[in-house]
């Protein structure tokens, strides 16, 4: 099995596409006012947006994009006006995050892991 794309939810998809474009992400279909996809500059991964009325309550979804040069990252995303809650900070999960938000207020966040990513020392040893 392999993750093929997230989609998530939005109240303004034009607002979306250049929030996620300026993020990093390709735009490969733009099907206004109801939906747009991008592809993920590495990998095979996709990810949407589709309209709603109405967004759901509680704290929303967390969408994590890996960066090899997350310092560099960030500092060109500060440069594009994009406002961070949490600038490059080295984890106790032996991650180094960022986090943002997009317009309909999921959360997003700008990882480096290397090895740890799928790694960790503390990672169970599973039997093929």
């Amino acid at each position: 099995m392999n993750l093929n794309q997230v989609t998530v939810p939005s109240l303004d998809i034009e607002k979306a596409i250049s929030f996620y474009s300026t993020l990093g992400l390709k735009l490969i279909v733009k099907s206004i006012p109801k939906y747009a996809r991008f592809e993920c500059p590495e990998g095979d991964a996709t990810f949407s947006v589709h309209k709603v009325e109405q967004l759901a309550k509680g704290p929303g979804i967390i969408i994590y994009f890996e960066c090899h040069d997350l310092d560099g990252e960030v500092g060109r995303l500060v440069d594009e006006g994009f406002i961070f809650e949490e600038l490059p900070k080295d984890q106790s999960w032996l991650w180094r995050e960022a986090r943002l938000r997009d317009p309909d207020n999921n959360q997003i966040v700008l990882f480096s892991a290397g090895t740890n990513r799928k790694n960790p020392p503390w990672r169970l040893d599973v039997l093929n």
